[in-house]
């Protein structure tokens, strides 16, 4: 969590919105949210009808453990997309400025779409009335007072940010505890971290008039020496390293046909590993509620099956990224917004917390597996997604 928090830090810091056009970023916002939700929506309705016996279509609890299952598909791996567009030397380009806001508020989207899940998993409750409550306010707080606050941004600081930004977050939970156990307020770091960013200021030089300059690649010198580059590679694999060993086992058919008895087996180690408090709470709230009985219940698949849905999974989850690429017709080339919309493909931090959050609920089965290999798929492809946008953007196309 420190290491997330440390991601965003530097995500909120590099975002900058010019207050006095916010009709734009009104459309921005509206664009994000179909990049954040189609493919959830399209994954979701995948898992039900494909992957669930039809006597389970029509169950509540069916599409509520399908509707969390499906959330993985959803947000944009902003420190991933950023850092590998500015090393392809695209950081002055209108595609990279307008992917940093979009993949921003697509994460933001992927946030406060978890407040209505929860509730269809676990009913209302205070707790979440007041964990809406303060998001908003962090909100508010972050354009209010967007890069005004003069505080240290080089990576020690940084780094004691992010250690405190998740103590925090963690004492919030184990004090809500005490209040209701069933239910504790568990603020997660994305949002305090991106809104930290966003208020701190930028130094004198890196500004002018209050505005960042329009070259971000060269905007943020205290950020682009070789120790900040170093340590913020560091963090990033070492986030990343953690995130995959708090994956579940992978099984199929081949282990042994043990089907929904299986998934349950592996899950005290997988919560075991992960996030210990957060994850043993959530999956105690899930088996009151027997939340993940029809996930767990599925029968296992063989490894060419799961390969299958792997690939569609992947191809229907970044098609319903594409929204982009017929918007902006006024502001660029079709080819940059066709890149655009591929800049949206890219998924990393933020899919994978999603996803043990799914997993610490209980969600279990093959379709575990086939979410968690097509968010490690479309890792693995980042590579060749920004290849593909620097294709089309090299030469940029003339237009206006």
């Amino acid at each position: 969590m420190a290491g997330l928090a440390f991601i965003m830090i530097h995500v909120g810091y590099e975002f900058d919105i010019d207050q006095s056009n916010l009709k734009q970023y009104g459309w921005d916002y509206f664009v994000a949210f179909t990049t954040a939700s189609f493919p959830w929506v399209f994954v979701t309705l995948y898992f039900v009808f494909v992957l669930l016996p039809p006597g389970t279509w029509g169950t509540l609890a069916a599409w509520n453990e399908m509707l969390l299952a499906g959330k993985f598909a959803a947000p944009t791996a902003t420190g991933v997309l950023f850092s590998m567009l500015a090393a392809a030397g695209l950081s002055a380009t209108w595609l990279y400025r307008k992917a940093r806001v979009l993949a921003i508020f697509d994460d933001l989207d992927t946030v406060m779409l978890m407040i209505p899940i929860k509730l269809l998993m676990i009913g209302t409750a205070r707790q979440l009335e007041v964990i809406v409550v303060g998001m908003v306010a962090m909100l508010a707080v972050a354009y209010v007072c967007m890069h005004k606050i003069r505080i240290p941004v080089t990576w020690p600081w940084v780094l004691g940010y992010a250690v405190g930004i998740s103590g925090i977050s963690e004492v919030i939970y184990q004090g809500s505890k005490l209040m209701d156990e069933s239910v504790p307020i568990h603020i997660e770091v994305l949002l305090p971290a991106f809104v930290l960013g966003c208020v701190i200021a930028y130094p004198k030089s890196a500004a002018k008039d209050g505005a960042v300059t329009s070259d971000s690649h060269h905007g943020y010198p205290e950020l682009e020496t070789p120790s900040e580059r170093r340590v913020a590679a560091v963090v990033a694999a070492v986030f990343m390293v953690l995130v995959g060993l708090s994956m579940p086992l992978i099984t199929s058919g081949d282990s042994g046909g043990q089907g929904g008895a299986m998934a349950k087996a592996i899950e005290p180690t997988f919560h075991g590993g992960g996030s210990p408090a957060a994850v043993s709470a959530a999956a105690g709230i899930g088996a009151a509620q027997q939340i993940g009985r029809i996930t767990a219940a599925q029968p296992p698949m063989g490894w060419g099956l799961i390969a299958l849905h792997v690939l569609v999974i992947t191809v229907i989850s970044n098609l319903g990224k594409m929204f982009p690429a017929v918007c902006y017709r006024k502001e660029a080339h079709w080819r940059e917004r066709l890149a655009l919309a591929i800049g949206m493909w890219p998924r990393g931090e933020v899919g994978a917390g999603v996803l043990i959050i799914s997993l610490s609920y209980g969600i279990g089965g093959p379709i575990v597996t086939i979410a968690m290999l097509s968010l490690a798929l479309n890792l693995l492809l980042t590579g060749v997604f920004i290849y593909t946008i620097k294709r089309l953007t090299q030469p940029l196309p003339a237009y206006g």
